[in-house]
């Protein structure tokens, strides 16, 4: 937060989004380069510990990517990606289910109860939380192409519904879902599904107030070199515009496209933020400059802003 000659200043201004906020649901999506350095692992933890103690009711889904990609390397498995998602072979998905329902879960688990946050540990299998299906060949424009290539995913699943009852019990007993993104079939089958696209369809289930994404970079940039290149607002429609210019490439394209279906959705806001800097979490939704980017739908835009 800001310093202020008044010391109090600061903390009155948390306070109108205390009472904004208490009783909302944040949905809050955490990539797997943000978590894999213990410390910022922790600090992470603690600034959603805060939000729980303000009752802030918080799902937290995350990802994976490095360590899957570190796993793979490893057991000599390719990896492939295209658009920034990637191509999961029957090897890959087995990986997938040691990193994602393994280590990366067990360590943030670990790490938010430390914080004494009372977490519980999901896949989008359980109670049925996330249905799936296999994704067919999809016709994709790689980054740097201008025509498009039909593309395999292989054992990735596209969602069908999504059955929130577990969530909703979970939180209005006090708990704070940790969902690992592993989605099932109705034929049993297990598939890896995008994390992103699962915090989108989990926050507009649950019709949640706010949705996060905690990247490795400060917010949406318009030049990806320059940090200082920060893109604090957007619409639905400047985002339309960026992608058009080519500003949006890589892993943020399924971020972007998460973003628009959670706005589309209902869901009021959605928030590129930094989970590398302090506390930027907490700056972005309890102070009036914020610390990312804030993206919302043109009915929200016209309204009188909120938190950032």
């Amino acid at each position: 937060m800001p310093l202020s000659p008044n010391p109090y200043a600061a903390l009155k201004e948390a306070s109108q989004y205390v009472r904004l906020f208490r009783g909302k649901t944040f949905v809050v999506k955490v990539g797997g380069e943000v978590i894999a350095e213990p410390k910022i692992r922790k600090a992470l933890c603690e600034q959603i510990a805060l939000l729980w103690s303000f009752s802030i009711k918080v799902v937290v889904v995350h990802g994976g990517g490095a360590e899957l990609d570190a796993v793979c390397a490893s057991m000599n498995i390719p990896v492939e990606k295209v658009a920034g998602r990637r191509v999961t072979s029957p090897e890959v998905l087995d990986a997938a289910k040691m990193v994602f329902a393994g280590q990366v879960h067990m360590d943030l688990l670990s790490e938010l109860q430390a914080a004494g946050v009372p977490a519980v540990g999901l896949t989008g299998l359980d109670a049925g939380l996330v249905k799936a299906h296999r994704r067919p060949p999809v016709a994709v424009i790689p980054d740097g192409a201008t025509e498009p290539q039909l593309v395999d995913y292989g054992l990735v699943g596209d969602i069908d519904a999504i059955d929130p009852h577990v969530l909703s019990h979970l939180l209005e007993g006090g708990f704070v879902p940790v969902v690992a993104p592993l989605s099932g079939g109705e034929d049993g089958a297990i598939y890896n599904t995008n994390a992103d696209t699962i915090a989108a369809s989990l926050a507009t289930a649950l019709g949640a107030e706010k949705l996060f994404f905690l990247l490795s970079v400060p917010g949406l940039l318009k030049d990806v070199a320059k940090s200082s290149s920060l893109i604090p607002h957007a619409t639905l429609e400047e985002l339309s515009g960026l992608e058009a210019k080519g500003v949006i490439t890589g892993g943020m394209r399924p971020k972007i496209t998460a973003v628009k279906a959670a706005l589309l959705g209902g869901v009021p806001s959605a928030h590129l933020v930094s989970g590398l800097a302090p506390d930027a979490l907490l700056a972005e939704i309890f102070t009036n400059e914020g610390s990312g980017t804030m993206i919302v739908a043109p009915a929200v835009a016209a309204t009188p802003a909120g938190a950032h």
